[in-house]
């Protein structure tokens, strides 16, 4: 595991479009099929990645609150699964059965969509408005494995409310720290 910051995606610039396998339903899906209303969230995660496990279960209750506002979320795994098997599609979807996701997890086998979004580690989160411009990037919060820190998920919480309640975004955002994404 290699401590990695995200490299923090210009803001208001638009969501590469990607079209990926869900590997809960089998489907492929594009941007512009699970995009939310009032918003969307998308997020590189993989299963075995101790900051993603970290957060995951309140992450996904997180994810419900803000889908029932309008704001969807994708979770995206882009990782190297010849060397990291643990990230295979059949061990994403037990990961994604095991936590109850609500959203798709989609396989970027190819890479081509972490690389797009300029992705680098996981959790790497992006949050885009209505017109799929990024609004936010960076951490859940403060806490990470081992620290002491409660989960609040606060720093995305409250840049989804601002988002939903139509409030100026701060331009000072924290970025993201995980493990590295795991390229070919």
């Amino acid at each position: 595991m290699s401590l990695t910051p995200s490299n923090m995606f210009p803001l208001r610039k638009k969501a590469p479009s990607f079209n990926l396998m869900d590997v809960t339903q089998k489907k492929k899906f594009g941007l512009n099929d699970l995009k939310g209303e009032k918003g969307t969230l998308i997020v590189f995660i993989c299963n075995h990645c101790p900051f993603v496990i970290h957060l995951l279960e309140h992450f996904t209750k997180f994810s419900d609150r803000i889908k029932s506002k309008g704001i969807s979320t994708v979770a995206i795994s882009s990782n190297d699964i010849k060397n990291y098997p643990l990230d295979a599609p059949d061990k994403m979807h037990e990961l994604s059965k095991k936590y109850n996701f609500s959203f798709p997890y989609l396989y970027d086998p190819s890479q081509k969509v972490a690389k797009a979004y300029d992705a680098a580690c996981t959790p790497d989160f992006y949050l885009f408005d209505e017109k799929i411009e990024l609004v936010y990037r960076g951490r859940y919060d403060s806490s990470r494995p081992k620290s002491n820190i409660p989960i609040s998920g606060e720093d995305l919480e409250n840049a989804a409310l601002n988002l939903l309640n139509k409030k100026p975004l701060s331009e000072k955002q924290f970025p993201s720290m995980g493990c590295n994404i795991k390229w070919k």
